[in-house]
């Protein structure tokens, strides 16, 4: 696909779009953690959002056409069917990742706290500015004290669970995306919510940093992808000037601010790892494995459908706020395998596929697994 992953002393990008799910998965690969950690988004969640009381059994991930592509049922994932993290699981050698909220987390090895459309900063930093944010969210302190409620239920003393740490990979993210976009959609300007990069960073920091203060060997902290070309961005921020627009139909403006804030990001990360130089820190570069995969579509028959929802109505993009996908009237593409995006929000079950196929043996190798050629890929879910 064209995708091209680097590996240096210093800094390890690689697009970690794949790495947890419910599976069943190959026996023969090896990994070095059997401790699996995550929070994040919708880009994650497999079911959080929807165990989230009161609102979980109202939101859209709760009913179909949600999972309509696999299992054939709603599962909580906010796609048509498996996330990118579902296909990458079984590189990793885990049977299940659980979400937490599920009442079921006390005896996996594996664990979700990812929760849809969650920000990094807190609830207060946005009321403050006056920017609405769902009230199903939990931003990302709120997942970390879910994380550590949860460590102390598997350890007692500091000492053990440094141990436990010791032995699991954690993950933070593609979650920042969500502290610009709806600042944005909600009118605050460029220059401002380019205001908000340095919050956002050391929020992120700070999370890693406490997780490896308690034992944690391997972490990962995503960048975001390019919201810019994505529908409901291209829909909410639509401009009469074509100046706006680069060579695929992406918001410039938008991803150049997601650019600033992956670059400030990266480097915060090279100072934390300078900060715990024994410690595995990996970047993970969202946004050109998606830009290539928008690239590739954008060249082939599935064109027209590059930048529009498979599953919503209106305008050029397919999307509208107010008619949601799983809205009643709201009708679904014939199929969802020609699109890359499914509510115009996250992404249909073959672009993650297409994601994580092309990115699986480079994040084994970053993470020193091995696997044998025989897998076994999703009998069920």
């Amino acid at each position: 696909m064209g995708y091209s992953i680097f590996f240096s002393i210093k800094t390890i990008c690689i697009i970690l779009v794949f790495v947890l799910a419910g599976t069943t998965m190959s026996q023969n690969t090896r990994c070095p953690f059997d401790l699996l950690y995550h929070m994040g988004d919708g880009v994650f969640d497999n079911g959080n959002s929807i165990a989230n009381r009161p609102y979980g059994s109202s939101l859209p991930a709760a009913s179909l056409p949600y999972g309509e592509t696999y299992p054939g049922r709603p599962t909580g994932r906010w796609s048509d069917g498996l996330l990118d993290i579902d296909y990458g699981a079984q590189g990793l050698g885990f049977q299940q990742i659980t979400a937490y909220l599920s009442g079921n987390a006390s005896l996996a090895n594996a664990i979700m706290f990812a929760v849809a459309r969650s920000p990094v900063l807190d609830r207060a930093f946005f009321t403050a500015r006056n920017i609405r944010i769902p009230p199903y969210a939990a931003s990302l302190s709120v997942q970390m004290s879910w994380f550590k409620k949860y460590l102390s239920t598997i350890c007692i003393t500091p000492e053990d669970c440094a141990d436990k740490l010791a032995n699991a990979l954690v993950l933070f993210g593609d979650v920042e995306a969500n502290d610009i976009s709806f600042s944005l959609i909600q009118e605050k300007s460029f220059r401002e919510v380019q205001s908000y990069i340095p919050y956002v960073t050391e929020a992120q920091i700070n999370a890693a940093r406490e997780v490896i203060q308690l034992g944690a060997t391997r972490v990962i902290i995503p960048g975001n992808a390019p919201i810019g070309c994505y529908p409901f961005i291209l829909t909410e921020l639509a401009s009469n000037n074509t100046a706006d627009y680069d060579e695929f139909g992406c918001l410039k403006t938008v991803n150049d601010l997601i650019l600033l804030k992956n670059n400030d990001l990266q480097q915060a990360i090279d100072d934390l790892r300078e900060e715990f130089p024994n410690t595995f820190i990996l970047y993970a570069d969202f946004y050109n494995s998606e830009q290539s995969l928008i690239r590739e579509t954008t060249r082939s028959s599935r064109a027209n459908f590059t930048l529009q929802a498979c599953c919503g109505t209106g305008g050029k993009y397919n999307y509208d706020s107010r008619r949601f996908c799983g809205s009643s009237g709201v009708p679904v593409c014939s199929d969802p395998n020609q699109y890359l995006f499914w509510d115009g929000i996250h992404l249909t079950q073959e672009a993650n596929n297409r994601l994580s196929t092309a990115l699986q043996q480079a994040t084994l190798l970053a993470l020193n697994c091995t696997v044998s050629q025989s897998s076994q890929l999703w009998s069920s879910i």
